[in-house]
């Protein structure tokens, strides 16, 4: 429209026209996403590609053969390949599944034959490999964890020009009958010359569609201009009123009808907000672009016939309203939809002003959408600058292949004429803040030629120009942009913080100063500032100008002949360790390695995701469908090898989707903030991963080098100095109270046993209840006592055993279990209680019965007829040698005998009973215990749980080791109580017959283990409703049996769950034991309520103990394990130097107590390994007392809280066990914390184990849900252990639910898992090597 005003050449008259080539990449509607047929199309032609389809940058500026020399250099380094299970597979055949390779190599003398181990091994021979440049100075992240920081290369190269001037470009020239706005120039050509073309619509064979001419455009308009402010009403109010905003949707087929949508917006003095045509509910990226239109308020959408049509209608035959949009009223503007305006009215054609003209979407790197306002004197101003300096003049035709709906296409386009000369391709650079910032010169117009720079890569990730040579591998070729704008001035600023001038061998960030840019960001006035009003100023501080800049989103610098030369965007460019790396140069040189055979060309994303404090580089590329997994990975190690070479930086993650997968643009290439978003939230669903965090991350915390020589007497003077207390607590004194006499009498559970029998023979002892909840068997004093005596006789005349021979009692749960136990003492036998196998699960569990029989060397089997036939059967046959059996008795019918005489032990120190069980670590442990252990244990809990005859407690809980077993068979007969056994197995069937059990029997003290507690959440969350008959107001206390940790949130989440029963909050707590004491902690019915710390995790690492508030960075709660029992002293002492430590620091927990067990009973006579578990003494202090080791880790602390003899309370905190911590780094690190962290990182995740294998971490995660999500987790998981733990993850396994072992106490068995995992046993999903 300006073009006109400019004087005739040669008195000629020629017609302006504009021609707009549909180009088949850009149509929304038959865009076939890359495909081949649609490439090879388009580059015959050799039409231009769109400013904004990524492909803009992706020609040779790396060179291929540059790519193949770097890789040249790599010998073939063979990685290893990940594993898939065949059903993950997405693309390959059956031709391309290559067989697992098995290899044998030795480790530590230990030959491993497995298909793992081989991967393992390759890995750790890249891992070798040193790393990236080695860091020396470090800065403290709030706390002595030192995160290396990148300190300055002193050989990096720095600038060395002299600071840059202002640049400023060629004055306007002054044009006499100028228009005073584009609306009069419109108005003065569809008025006075209404036949001329002013725009030619094209088919994608080059065919002219449609011509619209001046006048055309200008009666359109005006119609629609009136329509829009007359005929739309709401309420009998008009719809819109001048200011407002409106949304134009248009598809790239149709400038025509976008050109009168535009116009008559303008002429109604409302702002267009033209936008892509949404095509489904979810697009990428169509989220931000409702929240824009939310915030502009548009209520009214313009858009064609044939394009509403095509959008996604709901039921009711309406548009739908798309995710994150406002309610829009759609109106279509064909002709017949407008209306004539009346004689008299006239809109009003006001000269340009600062007001808002149009409102351009702008899309940034991390997704969000903003609005760029322009307005009417800026869109003046603009169109006389290029007009001025594309020399257009009247008559010329101009082809535009862009998006005329945004940006250079919808100002003007690239200018191409007569036929296509190599020089008249002019290119020019724009952003939508600045509009065009510089375009070459038409060589007509006297322009300096064309300019070419070669630059060094590395120079580059530097931000200093540096001329190179074509030879080198790593250099980048950029063609110069042309020259600024005319009336505009331009410098180049430093890219972070205060705009300082750039020397001139920087790259910097272009801005520019004109009256032809955006004016904001609508609605943000904040980014705005920043953005829109930033004042350049020298070294000095200075300013450069009075006037504002605005910053264009362009980085580069002014070249030889004030040419403006641009290397890159802002949206792109990403800062790893110091260094500027530009997104689309990444892109290049992937695509130049063996380009097209495995990915598609357009259709690859690279972006940058913080981890620990830097960013990381992430590739995702669409694979060919035909690819193998072979190649694909093959491909994928020589990017790796490329980008390396090419850009001295390492890839942290890439990734492979299926083809046709990835978000698209709406005008092609790929939506990269919406790629980003899924690949963070686990949402990508990739075929191929490889991730390299070994070679990436390189500010990993130094490891903790271990301070020599402490000793423990300089340890206690340092705590003594700081004013820390040693960490030291009991119980109540037991020598002090009441029921001594009892005690006395009560040495010897035989004894009790038989009294109670004599002095109260029918009050009840035991209750159990199946799974409908109804009475399966009780006992009283005398029935129990009579069926001890038939044992006894049948282990004396049947069994022909003598005293102390061993007896394996393997039974169900139930009273049968309880009464041979009792025969057992009854006869002077040693029983041992055992699980029974399995039927369904033989191989597994009967193996495990028959190490118990031989290690306890017991000399005869108890148990019922059908375990028996079992333990003898042909399946049995197949697992275990079963000729090798003990004698095997059946209890189920017994002679009614009495026995001659009772077995009396001589001493309280004697034998009663051998305690087996399983530790988490795998190792199978026997511990002895004596009489007067027994009899104090069973006093302790009394003295604890106020436990008398008149009490009932419910017992939920396996009855064969540890705490469990004592509840079972030894507390009820001690204290008299009646115990309500509830065998946990019967909860399978029905969840909620413990909590039934409870309500029913209105129980005070209850037990329970973690596997039903989670039973119970998991079970019975959605049914609280249903349960209303169920009251647990009557609970006093609920207690966790547990040698572990106390699970916070398992037990927390209980008590939420089951309020609305009328659990008690302060009710539910937990115990703990371990082998060599069953019973430390439990919280009983007296003494304060269990407490919670935070503690700071980085410090516990270092064996600290730091408190810290709730919700502060890296805390971790920990739970109070319950009260310590009467007559337990505990102390925490250093594992190493065997001395005591102060409260302030975490150490081993030591237990003195009358009921520890006395020792270990293996069968290979090792006592001598563990003999100071039991009888250890302290290095430093009190020397005397003996102690036994616990094995796991905890601190002391003391409370504001007063117990019962109204002392301080003194809270004993347990951390994890000694033998499951892992060494890394030379920190100290607990499964649990890691694992917590990974099953927070995807909702997928339903369980999760890590264990250490050689140095490396291996993280086993439970898929719960589809395999294509399996390769999600691997960065996840990555990503979370690295940013919460600072560690690297070596390998990844994801595997069905279930297959993670878990024992009875529903601990996990890790070391049992590890020996799969090496076995190969595991079948898993998909193993990754972390490189």
């Amino acid at each position: 429209m300006l073009a006109r005003y400019i004087p005739l050449i040669q008195g000629k008259r020629l017609h302006l026209n504009f021609t707009f080539c549909v180009d088949p990449s850009l149509q929304a509607e038959n865009r076939v996403p890359g495909s081949s047929q649609a490439t090879a199309a388009v580059s015959k032609q050799q039409k231009s590609r769109s400013t904004n389809s990524r492909d803009e940058r992706f020609r040779s500026d790396v060179h291929t053969e540059a790519v193949q020399a770097a890789l040249a250099k790599y010998k073939e380094r063979k990685m290893p390949m990940p594993s898939k299970r065949r059903s993950v597979l997405v693309h390959s055949s059956v031709e391309t599944y290559t067989p697992p390779v098995i290899n044998l190599f030795c480790l530590a003398g230990v030959p491993v034959n497995s298909r793992v181990s081989s991967k393992i091994q390759q890995l750790l021979n890249t891992l070798k490999r040193p790393k990236r440049p080695p860091l020396k100075e470090f800065f403290v992240d709030d706390f002595e964890e030192l995160l290396e920081v990148q300190q300055p290369d002193p050989n990096q190269p720095k600038p060395e020009g002299n600071q840059m001037n202002v640049l400023k470009g060629e004055p306007l020239g002054v044009v006499t009958n100028w228009p005073p706005s584009l609306l009069s120039a419109l108005q003065r050509w569809g008025t006075t010359q209404p036949k001329a073309p002013c725009l030619t619509a094209l088919d994608t064979t080059g065919k002219a569609i449609y011509t619209l001419t001046y006048g055309k455009l200008w009666s359109r308009s005006l119609k629609l201009a009136y329509t829009l402010l007359n005929k739309l009403t709401t309420k009998s109010e008009p719809l819109l009123k001048p200011g407002d905003r409106v949304a134009l949707v248009f598809p790239n087929s149709d400038p025509v009808m976008f050109m009168v949508a535009f116009y008559g917006c303008l002429l109604a003095e409302l702002i267009p907000v033209p936008i892509e045509v949404p095509l489904t509910r979810k697009d990428a990226g169509s989220q931000q672009i409702g929240f824009l239109l939310g915030s502009c308020g548009v209520t009214l959408a313009l858009t064609t016939d044939a394009c509403q049509k095509g959008l996604p209608k709901a039921q009711t035959g309406e548009v739908v309203t798309f995710k994150g949009w406002p309610r829009l009223i759609w109106f279509v503007i064909d002709g017949k939809h407008l209306a004539k305006p009346t004689k008299d009215w006239h809109p009003q054609v006001r000269d340009a002003s600062a007001e808002i003209a149009y409102i351009e979407y702008k899309t940034s790197k991390e997704g969000s959408t903003v609005g760029i306002t322009i307005s009417h004197a800026s869109m003046l101003a603009h169109c006389h600058a290029l007009t001025q300096a594309c020399g257009y003049s009247e008559a010329e035709t101009l082809t535009n292949v862009l998006d005329f709906k945004r940006d250079a296409g919808l100002w003007h386009g690239v200018l191409t004429s007569r036929g296509l000369r190599p020089e008249v391709i002019c290119p020019c650079a724009s952003s939508s803040e600045a509009l065009t910032v510089a375009i070459r010169r038409p060589p007509e117009l006297g322009g300096p030629p064309p300019g070419k720079a070669v630059l060094s890569m590395n120079c580059l990730s530097f931000g200093v120009i540096r001329v190179d040579t074509e030879e080198k591998l790593s250099v980048l070729t950029v063609q110069d942009v042309g020259q600024i704008m005319p009336g505009a001035n331009v410098c180049v600023v430093k890219v972070d913080g205060t705009p300082y001038l750039c020397k001139a061998d920087e790259v910097g960030e272009i801005c520019v100063n004109s009256g032809a840019t955006g004016m904001a960001y609508f609605g943000l006035l904040g980014i705005t500032k920043n953005v829109f009003e930033a004042i350049p100023v020298t070294a000095a501080g200075v300013p450069v100008s009075d006037q504002p800049f605005t910053r264009t989103g362009l980085l580069g610098f002014v070249g030889p002949d004030y040419l403006v030369f641009v290397v890159g965007k802002l949206d792109g460019l990403m800062t790893v360790s110091g260094r500027r790396h530009n997104a689309d140069d990444v892109v290049a040189t992937a695509l130049a390695v063996e380009p097209m055979k495995f990915v598609y060309r357009g259709r690859i994303a690279v972006f940058s995701v913080t981890v620990l404090h830097d960013d990381r580089i992430v590739l995702v590329a669409e694979q060919r469908p035909d690819a193998s997994e072979e190649d694909s990975f093959q491909w994928m190690s020589r990017v790796l090898q490329a980008i390396d070479s090419i850009h001295q930086v390492g890839v942290y993650c890439l990734a492979l989707v299926p083809a046709n997968t990835l978000p698209k643009a709406p005008l092609g290439g790929i939506h990269i903030s919406e790629t980003k978003q899924r690949f963070l939230e686990g949402a990508l669903h990739p075929c191929n991963v490889l991730m390299c965090p070994h070679t990436c991350v390189t500010n990993l915390p130094k490891p903790r080098q271990k301070q020599p020589d402490v000793g423990p007497a300089s340890m206690i003077v340092g705590n003594l100095v700081a004013g820390k207390r040693i960490a030291q607590a009991s119980g109540r004194d037991v020598t002090q109270l009441e029921d001594n006499d009892q005690a006395r009498k009560f040495l010897y559970l035989a004894d009790v046993l038989q009294w109670r029998a004599q002095t109260t023979p029918d009050h009840p002892l035991f209750l159990l209840l199946n799974s409908k909840g109804t009475v399966a068997s009780t006992a009283s004093c005398i029935q129990l006592h009579k069926r001890a005596e038939r044992v006894a006789v049948a282990l004396i005349e049947k069994g022909r055993l003598n005293v102390g021979d061993h007896v394996a009692l393997v039974y169900p749960p139930g009273v049968d279990l309880i009464a041979t136990f009792y025969g057992c003492l009854y006869a002077g036998c040693i029983p041992i209680t055992v699980r029974p196998p399995h039927p369904q699960n033989l191989a597994t569990t009967l193996p495990t019965v028959k190490m118990i029989v031989e290690v306890s060397k017991s000399a005869c089997i108890l148990t019922t007829q059908a375990i028996m036939k079992l333990l003898k059967s042909k399946e049995a046959a197949t697992a275990v040698d079963i000729k090798t059996w003990p004698t095997i008795l059946d209890t189920d019918d017994m002679p009614k005998k009495k026995l001659a005489s009772i077995f009396r032990p001589t001493s309280p120190d004697m034998l009663a009973y051998l305690d087996f069980s399983v530790s988490t670590t795998g190792i199978l442990a026997g511990v002895k215990m004596s009489h007067a252990a027994t009899s104090a244990l069973c006093r302790s809990i009394k003295l604890q749980c106020e436990l008398y005859p008149s009490r009932q407690i419910a017992i939920c809980l396996d009855p064969y080791c540890g705490l469990g077993f004592a509840l079972w068979c030894l507390c009820s007969v001690y204290s008299g109580h009646q115990s309500i056994l509830v065998p946990p197995l019967e909860l399978e069937s029905n969840v909620s017959l413990w909590l039934s059990a409870v309500s029913q029997y209105k129980v005070r003290v209850t037990f329970c283990s973690y596997s039903v507690m989670e039973m119970c959440t998991k079970g019975l969350g959605t049914q609280t409703d249903n349960l209303r008959v169920i009251n647990l107001s009557c609970v006093r206390t609920c207690m966790v049996v547990a040698e572990e940790r106390p699970r916070i949130t398992l037990t927390q989440s209980f008590s939420k769950l089951f309020k609305d029963l009328g659990l008690s909050a302060r009710a539910v707590s937990t115990t703990f034991g371990c082998r060599v004491n069953v019973a430390i902690c439990l919280q009983g019915t007296a003494g304060p309520d269990p407490t919670t710390v935070y503690v700071d995790m980085r410090a516990l690492r270092h064996d600290r103990v730091r408190l810290v508030e709730r919700g502060s960075p890296h805390s971790l709660p920990l739970m109070e394990s319950g009260k310590i029992l009467p007559g337990v002293k505990v102390i925490i002492a250093h594992t190493e130097t065997k001395g005591p430590l102060g409260d302030s620091h975490l150490g081993e927990i030591w237990v003195s107590s009358p009921h520890n067990a006395t020792g270990y009973y293996t069968v290979y006579g090792e006592e001598a390994l563990h003999a100071d578990h039991f009888t250890a003494r302290l290095s430093f202090g009190d020397t005397q007392t003996v102690w036994a080791r616990t094995g796991y880790l905890g601190f002391l602390r003391r409370t504001e809280l007063t117990d019962a003899s109204g002392e301080r309370h003194d809270a004993l905190y347990v951390v994890g066990s000694l033998d499951e911590t892992l060494e890394l780094r030379g920190m100290r690190y607990h499964p649990i914390d890691i694992e917590t962290s990974v099953i927070r990182a995807h909702k997928s995740i339903a369980e999760c184990a890590v264990f250490t294998w050689t140095n490396l971490l291996v993280v086993v995660v439970e898929l719960e849900g589809s395999e294509q999500e399996a390769l999600d987790l691997v960065a996840l998981v990555t990503n979370v252990v690295l940013e919460e733990h600072y560690l690297i993850v070596g390998v990844v396994v994801i595997v069905d639910p279930g297959v993670i072992p878990i024992n009875s106490r529903g601990e996990k068995q890790r070391m049992h898992l590890r020996d799969g995992f090496l076995a190969d046993q595991l079948d898993p999903i998909y193993v990754a090597y972390n490189m």
